[in-house]
């Protein structure tokens, strides 16, 4: 089955090209259960691997952020893909997914990913390169920024899909939550 691009949930916003992304796979049959972190990252990593695939894909925005929702043409999918584009100092704040797993691979450049505790001031980064991926659990929270001097590309998969993001800012007293946002927001 073809993987393809444009099919976003309503109240999102369709920044890609709207061209079919051929060759890219399920990770198996159909499941109404989620996928498990370590599975996550095995379809990042594959889709992450294959610039082919993606690459035709990829637009730079100054303004904010580039994010696509890649397609699964599946009308229940365990999960859902993106592909993000990041220009040098762009981030995204500390944030978790909700209730959902996920996964990044980063596809070409260099990230660096921060974690924080809610309520807690220490902050522990480490950069990550072409090939580097990483997985959660719900409840995760991370930054990730584009602390280089050159774009940069990845891949993420949440399961089940995200219907949730709560954003986090760093206090006197710690990582507080500083506001929700849902999918119905059109985020």
């Amino acid at each position: 089955m073809n993987l393809t691009v444009g099919q976003e949930r309503p109240g999102t916003q369709q920044t890609g090209t709207g061209q079919p992304a051929p060759g890219l796979l399920r990770p198996g049959p159909p499941s109404p259960e989620p996928l498990t972190p370590a599975r996550l990252a095995a379809v990042v990593a594959t889709i992450a691997a294959s610039p082919a695939l993606w690459r035709p894909l990829v637009q730079f925005n100054a303004e904010r952020r580039w994010y696509y929702r890649l397609d699964q043409s599946d009308p229940n999918p365990a999960y859902e893909l993106w592909l993000l584009s990041w220009l040098p100092g762009q981030q995204t704040g500390f944030h978790d997914h909700g209730d959902a797993s996920g996964a990044f691979a980063v596809a070409d450049g260099e990230l660096l990913e921060s974690t924080a505790q809610v309520g807690r001031r220490e902050v522990r980064s480490r950069p990550l390169g072409a090939g580097a991926v990483r997985s959660f659990g719900p409840a995760y929270v991370h930054d990730v920024r584009n602390a280089g001097d050159r774009p940069a590309v990845s891949v993420h998969a949440y399961s089940p899909a995200l219907s949730l993001m709560r954003r986090y800012e760093m206090s006197e007293s710690g990582l507080v939550l500083a506001g929700t946002e849902s999918a119905e927001d059109g985020w």
